[in-house]
């Protein structure tokens, strides 16, 4: 059982279905002949991420497609004198693309009539209308990202996991005068079954936050490393890692949760109060804590 969530509202789908038909409509995604150019959006897509190359794998993973269709279109771009593929001698099981001259130019050009596509969508409205326009794509994009992240619980002896606890690690080593030492870090066996949970946060395949509960006392969990990933912070992905771990507190048979974080982590400590959480005195000696912070759980068994 996860954070129970309010159900999606029929007028919220027909909202976001009619955004999405006008959107593909007004850019001309409709058209096979993308932007004025002999081909699909899915082809000049595709040349614009091949960039200054890469590989199938990573396009494949990147754009989310399947690999029988990402392979056709490459193909197709190679006949057509766009791409060239390759195989590396050191992994014969990878195939390589880049961009020939000919692909280049063709980016470049795509670039260019793409550039005037906005620009003309932009110019009959008035630089506060434009604003306006701006911040509201950006939050849609912000949702829209956040709307796509999985979280899932691991074991946390996982790969993932304490691939996510080294990147949190360290990234408060850098923020923290006095440095961290990673011994203070978690033991699998201390978020793992009985004894607590561990969640790892996915985008697009790649992990991009954690958060860990272990028990801390009988009808006590304690919460540590909430940790996201630079690229994915200022979405709302903390919050939700929270409410997981909540979640998981209260199906551990916890009462109360409690954590407690640095001084230097200013922005923790706002989402913690923003969250429910109470400012307490220190309930254990820790070596990085200046703030503790307990919740009462609703729910608990």
């Amino acid at each position: 059982m996860r954070p129970v969530t309010e159900p999606v509202s029929a007028e919220d789908v027909a909202s976001l279905r009619r955004f999405n038909r006008y959107f593909t409509r007004r850019i001309g995604a409709l058209d096979d002949h993308y932007l004025g150019q002999d081909r699909p959006l899915g082809e000049a897509r595709l040349l614009f991420e091949i960039g200054a190359g890469t590989s199938l794998r990573e396009l494949r993973g990147r754009l989310a497609l399947d690999a029988g269709y990402l392979s056709r279109m490459a193909k197709s771009l190679e006949a057509q004198g766009l791409v060239r593929l390759t195989v590396p001698p050191h992994d014969t099981r990878l195939r390589l693309v880049e961009l020939t001259e000919a692909g280049r130019v063709e980016v470049e050009e795509q670039q260019r009539r793409a550039d005037a596509l906005a620009a003309g969508l932009l110019t009959t409205l008035t630089p506060p209308q434009r604003a306006q326009l701006a911040h509201a794509l950006a939050t849609t994009q912000r949702l829209l990202r956040l709307a796509g992240i999985t979280v899932a619980l691991v074991d946390g002896a996982a790969e993932d996991a304490r691939a996510c606890l080294d990147a949190y690690a360290a990234d408060i080593d850098a923020r923290f005068p006095e440095g961290f030492d990673k011994t203070d870090l978690v033991r699998p066996e201390e978020v793992t079954g009985d004894a607590g949970a561990f969640f790892v946060a996915y985008e697009e395949g790649r992990p991009v936050a954690c958060g860990a509960l272990r028990t801390l006392e009988p009808g006590t969990g304690e919460i540590r490393h909430v940790w996201v990933h630079p690229d994915a912070r200022r979405l709302g992905l903390a919050r939700r890692i929270l409410a997981e771990l909540e979640q998981a507190a209260v199906e551990h048979g916890f009462t109360v949760v409690r954590l407690d974080t640095h001084a230097a982590l200013t922005e923790a400590q706002a989402m913690y109060r923003a969250c429910g959480y109470a400012e307490i005195p220190a309930y254990v000696d820790h070596v990085y804590a200046d703030h503790w912070f307990e919740k009462r759980l609703t729910g608990a068994r």
